[in-house]
């Protein structure tokens, strides 16, 4: 049963400038809220305020740290928290929704500012990173004040456990399935092709590791190509690839979501060679959405999502040769991967915001039970304490 209308404030953690899988997830989410009649505010760090969308309130330029394998932009600090009240009081809002409240991040500042129904949404799942070490100790009290909490997949569940020691119901990523019914096939993108979305020039996203497989791959198929889309420099990033292989490579840059259907639609496989540091995997979850058949790397929240390959081929994290020799079958045997599409697209729509809402209303309601609208706390000696600390 849809949420009877409410004012939620959500906290984006992230540079809502820089692409990424938690920003994605919020920005679906609000979109998704506003359409069924929900007021929705977003706080988000931001390089430039001018691009921002009307439900989006910049908190701030974000600084650039070292964060679970990959380069973070968050904002924290005493002007961020002044901000952070800010939008509280103006908000009026009945619930919080936090992402990411154990980094230090405007979200956490949030969950230091704020009394009242709070839903934290917990996305990674790695060992505890260098940077969390400082406010460790402020954290316990703070996630206590979280009404709920949100995991998105099992594998973050058990990063939350281990490292906060404390629970979480799982509630997967949300994407709009139905948005790749309507793919098309394009031939720029068909035969032996393997398709890969993400910010390639991160090593953790894994591109390095495609690279390493082509020259197995090409003594059984040689026209076989790579499609890169997703920001980057390509020209740096070959580089370091042996020429030969240089012409193997198309770079598209930043894609539509409309060109993202079509491209998951055509492409020979999709691959998801990550080595870590995630937490569920969108991307997966659209490119099953669009019937593509999937290859990915067995980590946790891949080995997952993919049901432990039922709907996808895994195969041994950052093992090259493993790849090449998983790619290989896949894209010799064409019907078999033509006739479980329709079998993959079923199980995505697990994945729809329609299902996914309706979890996340349960857990709204859960916050909210008994308790009145979000208002200002008191009490910010947690806060007080770690700036003496710092200082």
């Amino acid at each position: 049963m849809p949420l009877t209308k409410k004012r939620i404030g959500i906290v984006c953690p992230y540079g809502w400038d820089t692409p990424g899988g938690v920003r994605s997830h919020i920005d679906d989410l609000a979109q998704y809220l506003i359409a069924q009649g929900h007021h929705v505010s977003v706080l988000a760090p931001a390089i430039d305020d001018s691009t921002l969308p009307d439900y989006v309130t910049s908190a701030g330029r974000p600084i650039a740290i070292p964060y679970n394998g990959a380069v973070a932009r968050v904002l924290f600090g005493p002007i961020a928290f002044n901000r952070v009240k800010q939008w509280i009081s103006a908000g009026e809002f009945d619930l919080l929704h936090l992402h990411e409240p154990a980094i230090p991040s405007i979200s956490l500042l949030a969950c230091w500012a704020a009394e009242g129904p709070m839903v934290g949404t917990f996305h990674a799942a790695a060992n505890r990173q260098r940077v969390a070490f400082a406010v460790t100790p402020f954290l316990e009290p703070v996630i206590e004040k979280l009404s709920a909490r949100i995991a998105v997949s099992e594998a973050a569940r058990e990063t939350l456990q281990i490292h906060l020691d404390t629970d979480a119901i799982v509630v997967p990523n949300g994407i709009y399935a139905k948005r790749f019914d309507h793919a098309v096939i394009d031939s720029r993108w068909t035969g032996n092709t393997i398709g890969f979305i993400g910010r390639f020039e991160e090593p953790r996203k894994g591109l390095e590791i495609i690279v390493a497989a082509l020259p197995q791959m090409i003594s059984t198929l040689p026209d076989v190509r790579v499609l890169v889309a997703g920001p980057g420099d390509s020209e740096a990033f070959l580089k370091d690839v042996e020429p030969s292989l240089h012409n193997r490579f198309t770079f598209l840059g930043r894609i539509s979501e409309e060109e993202k259907a079509n491209f998951m639609a055509s492409v020979g496989v999709y691959v998801a060679p990550n080595t870590g540091g995630e937490s569920f995997g969108i991307i997966l979850a659209e490119a099953l959405a669009a019937g593509a058949s999937v290859v990915a790397s067995d980590i946790p929240a891949f080995d997952s999502l993919l049901a432990h390959g039922q709907f996808g081929t895994l195969f041994s994290s950052e093992d090259s040769h493993d790849l090449a020799r998983k790619i290989v079958a896949l894209l010799t045997n064409t019907e078999s991967r033509v006739d479980k599409a329709k079998k993959r697209r079923d199980y995505a729509q697990n994945f729809d915001w329609d299902v996914v809402a309706e979890k996340i209303y349960d857990v709204y309601e859960m916050a909210m039970v008994g308790r009145s609208g979000v208002t200002l706390s008191s009490d910010t000696r947690a806060w007080n304490k770690f700036i003496g600390r710092r200082s």
